[in-house]
């Protein structure tokens, strides 16, 4: 492919290379190989992730603009796919089901209620509304509260720390 063939690809094509190990040539001298993670669409930008010893991970971002080729050395297989799914760090909230996610969020909500903090659904997302300062998102633990007042922020997380029913057991944060 000539030096600007790989910025005319589009996603489409880009997306072909992901999960698979490839050899990318950038300069006359350089050379990277690993598996894609994903490809940047608005730069071009390769991101290439190795395996080492130990569970080590090592990411290597190769610009869009300095890649003249790209090979694919070995198709993905379903372990690599499934090690670079885990190298995203999806959130939390991918672990549970949709009832286990509501559950959790009446959970909240009925502690917040209990403890006399107004809370309400943000309608139009998942989160929860605390005091209209602050958000709740899944899984609606205490890192998952956003605000920006941090006093708010910090009370309302140390209560949640202190639910007597906990997130991850039967109860419902009635008690």
């Amino acid at each position: 492919m000539a030096r600007s063939g790989w910025l005319l690809f589009g996603p489409l094509q880009w997306i072909r290379y992901v999960n698979k190990h490839v050899k990318v040539k950038a300069g006359r001298d350089e050379e990277h190989r690993g598996h894609v993670l994903t490809v940047d669409p608005v730069s071009a930008s390769v991101v290439l992730v190795n395996f080492g010893e130990e569970g080590t991970v090592s990411v290597r971002v190769v610009m869009g603009h300095a890649v003249e080729e790209v090979e694919v050395l070995q198709q993905a297989d379903m372990e690599t796919t499934a090690r670079l799914s885990a190298v995203l760090l999806l959130p939390d909230s991918s672990r549970f089901s949709v009832g286990e996610l509501q559950r959790r969020k009446e959970c909240v909500r009925r502690w917040l209620e209990k403890n006399r903090v107004p809370v309400e659904n943000d309608y139009g997302s998942e989160a929860l509304k605390v005091g209209g300062t602050l958000t709740v998102m899944p899984p609606y633990g205490p890192d998952d509260c956003q605000g920006s007042n941090e006093i708010i922020l910090s009370r309302v997380q140390k209560l949640l720390l202190m639910n007597p029913a906990t997130l991850d057991g039967p109860g419902d944060g009635s008690e």
